[in-house]
């Protein structure tokens, strides 16, 4: 499906996605709805990870993924996940360079007062896609 910017018709960009041994049996982000702007991201972990009141923890996703040059990733906090819990990320927006092809890792903060168990499989953040201009400094 294409978008219309500026009135010129856009192909869509492709993003490789691999699933790591750690996470072969974890869906592929996809996005909530069709109007969704990010791809949900899943917990990979092997046990679930209590994460006490005012801590913080990277979190594995058990995908790698490879941008194309000309864009980046953003990894975003989830607003149910923060509502309900004060669970958001410490660094958000984070950012996948088109040029790292390792594990992406959600680091996450517990603000609530209370600890929150995170679980495999669970949603924790989501990412969006976004193209960058050439810029010159």
């Amino acid at each position: 499906m294409s978008d219309r910017v500026q009135g010129q018709v856009e192909e869509p960009v492709t993003v490789r996605v691999r699933r790591l041994p750690a996470g072969a049996d974890l869906p592929l982000p996809s996005r909530a709805s069709a109007g969704a702007s990010g791809f949900d991201l899943r917990a990979c972990v092997t046990a679930p990870m209590v994460l006490e009141a005012g801590a913080r923890a990277l979190v594995p996703t058990g995908l790698a993924v490879a941008i194309p040059p000309g864009y980046e990733a953003q990894i975003r906090p989830r607003s149910g996940l923060a509502l309900s819990s004060g669970v958001t990320l410490l660094n958000a927006p984070g950012t996948i360079d088109a040029d790292y092809r390792g594990e992406v890792g959600v680091i996450v903060v517990n603000h609530g007062t209370a600890p929150v168990t995170i679980s495999r499989g669970d949603r924790i953040a989501q990412m969006v896609i976004h193209r960058l201009p050439p810029v010159e400094l």
